[in-house]
């Protein structure tokens, strides 16, 4: 009888769903993360010589006797600088917005804020367009001083400049948040005491900015090591560029290309794991500021000294001005004819919407004497195939892996959360923050290398070949984004009360229903805020689709430069500056509207979202009172 029952005994369903998730689980992590990386990390050791023996020792020699080590001394020393800029500029927007009573505070922050709605090779291409040997406002110098070098804006001067302004945005949304966190009764005792406002800044408000500020210089300088898009476009030899260049070249080109392009990965992500562990122990030991009971609301300082206000507000508008005139200069000469566009001089009378919807024909004069025509070399960015191919691609990709993301995410810390006082629950969060510790470019050249090749992990395909390359790019793109999606939505399950999911229990439902019903409700808006905002990044990211480049992975990021890259050649793509400018504005369109459905719409709470139907319902009331108020006065007068 015993053996009777055990064996009509019917297996626990849910012990086949932690046993399953588990092995998928493992099977994930070491396949996607761990066993790629490894390759590459085991690749410099295998190089083999010229007469095909393996040395471990041979790249590694090569790499100090050759030009390699200049890569990482000026990704090491564009890093630096960028600390010192990016802070000095981004401390500098926060305290004339935040802080000092600036007049126009409003106005500035916008433009200070314009970073965020667009950047990447669009906010490089935007200060190309201004600055490069026949930029617009190069051209004028050039005009007023006869000797200006036309060639300023290339190499180590012109990343530092355009990203210092690219890189304050983190300043913009991170800092911002913790000087309007600051008790103003502590500035107020300070100043009742006889501090002047200078010593109160010093003293007061900038301790308890420094954690913060030590997080954003650590993220400020990875950036910089870490920089792609930039170096690249504006012809700066550092890391990341000759690893992309050398992913794509063969021992035929050059002595290991392939080990040299691995060594430069693991470098970036040796700098990368100790800055981070290095910010982890600086957090760990907490940062606390005494404050009063009632805590009170920053009021912005004025500047007593005349001549001091009157420098920072000059300041403060000549920082607007940086910031704003690429992104106006974008706009007006999207709506430019192709001519005026390419010749950076503004036609009044020249007003068209070509660069966004047109297709128009163009004639040329051949060496040999004879026009020829070349079809559609004129049109617009919804109207050119290769152009709404990458958006079209880039959207799918990204739309894809920001959703991927999301779920392993959400069902992740749904799992940890049930078992936080369990190791278990601590390495699923460990191995989900794993990407962190590694660099974008070395988890992207490993994938390219480990799955260019019909692996085994992978049921025997190569990943890398044709179109499943797409697939490729949604998996880095997924493990690249799952740290942050963790973080975010890590902090938003700390809202779920304990008593609602014990409620649950108690009227007999199960774990799948209580996370569908009450958890996956509550923690939704944040979810999809994550959601929104990986897709963001992820739409006009150039540093992964530059490193898988290949034609059927050809982003929207990479789109727009290669057309720009052949632009008037044989008479091809005439507009593509013109169409670079549209698709920019196109990209801060989407853009904006993604931040203002999160930190607009999406971050009002209940009482607020009431408050302003309450508002809309009485409006549209007196509007109707109104409508009816006069159809009866029209009605009597007819009478």
């Amino acid at each position: 009888m015993q053996k009777t029952a055990s064996s009509n005994r019917k297996p626990d369903p849910a012990l086949l769903y932690k046993v399953f998730g588990g092995v998928l689980f493992l099977y994930l992590f070491l396949g996607f993360m761990v066993v790629p990386c490894i390759n590459t990390l085991t690749s410099v050791f295998t190089a083999k010589d010229a007469s095909g023996n393996t040395d471990p020792f041979a790249v590694i020699r090569f790499f100090l006797a050759g030009s390699m080590p200049s890569f990482v001394w000026n990704s090491l020393k564009l890093a630096v600088c960028l600390v010192v800029t990016v802070n000095i500029v981004g401390i500098s927007i926060v305290l004339l917005t935040e802080y000092f009573d600036i007049k126009g505070a409003k106005i500035l922050r916008m433009g200070y804020m314009t970073t965020l709605i667009y950047s990447g090779v669009a906010l490089v291409t935007g200060y190309q367009f201004l600055y490069d040997s026949n930029g617009m406002l190069t051209k004028w110098f050039t005009d007023i001083l006869p000797g200006f070098n036309k060639q300023w804006f290339t190499g180590f001067n012109a990343v530092l400049f355009t990203m210092t302004f690219a890189c304050t945005s983190n300043h913009a949304l991170f800092l911002r948040n913790a000087i309007r966190g600051i008790d103003y009764n502590t500035v107020e005792a300070a100043r009742n005491m006889g501090a002047k406002p200078f010593k109160v800044l010093l003293k007061v408000v900038m301790p308890t900015l420094l954690p913060t500020l030590f997080s954003l210089t650590v993220m400020t300088f990875i950036t910089g090591l870490c920089a792609m898009s930039a170096p690249t476009l504006l012809g700066y030899n550092s890391i990341n560029p000759e690893i992309v260049r050398l992913a794509g070249s063969t021992t035929a080109d050059e002595s290991f290309p392939q080990a040299r392009a691995a060594l430069l990965s693991v470098i970036l992500a040796m700098f990368t794991i100790v800055l981070l562990t290095v910010l982890n122990h600086y957090e760990r030991k907490g940062h606390y500021l005494s404050v009063s009971k009632t805590k009170a609301k920053l009021v912005k300082q004025k500047i007593q000294n005349p001549a001091a206000n009157i420098l920072a507000h000059i300041y403060a508008y000549i920082l607007f001005i940086i910031y704003m005139t690429p992104v106006v200069m974008i706009i007006v000469f999207s709506f430019q004819n192709w001519s005026a566009v390419r010749t950076k001089s503004l036609d009044f009378s020249g007003w068209t919407l070509s660069n966004y919807f047109g297709v128009e024909n163009y004639q040329y004069t051949r060496s040999n004497g004879k026009i020829s025509t070349r079809v559609g070399a004129i049109s617009g960015v919804f109207a050119n195939e290769k152009t709404v191919g990458g958006i079209r691609l880039s959207f799918l990709l990204s739309a894809v892996a920001a959703a991927l993301a999301c779920v392993i995410v959400v069902i992740a810390v749904n799992y940890i959360f049930k078992h936080r006082n369990k190791k278990r629950a601590v390495l699923i969060e460990g191995c989900l923050l794993f990407p962190w510790l590694l660099p974008t470019i070395l988890i992207c050249y490993s994938f390219r290398i480990f799955f260019n090749n019909e692996v085994w992990y992978v049921f025997g395909q190569n990943l890398y070949y044709k179109e499943n390359v797409r697939i490729l790019i949604i998996l880095a793109y997924t493990v690249v984004k799952l740290p942050f999606a963790l973080r975010m939505i890590k902090a938003a399950f700390y809202a779920i009360d304990d008593e609602l999911e014990d409620a649950a229990r108690n009227l007999g439902a199960s774990g799948l229903v209580t996370f569908l019903r009450i958890k996956l409700p509550i923690v939704l808006p944040s979810v999809l805020a994550v959601f929104a905002l990986n897709f963001n990044a992820l739409f006009t990211e150039y540093d992964m689709g530059a490193t898988f480049q290949k034609s059927e992975g050809t982003t929207y990021a990479m789109v727009i430069q290669s057309m720009c890259n052949e632009e008037g050649r044989d008479g091809m793509n005439m507009n593509a500056s013109g169409r670079r400018c549209a698709s920019t504005v196109f990209i801060m369109i989407v853009s904006g509207l993604i931040l203002y459905l999160v930190y607009g719409v999406g971050s009002r709470d209940l009482g607020e979202r009431l408050a302003i139907r309450e508002r809309r319902s009485k409006k549209l009331q007196q509007i109707r009172k109104s409508l009816g108020f006069k159809t009866a006065v029209a009605e009597e007068t007819q009478e």
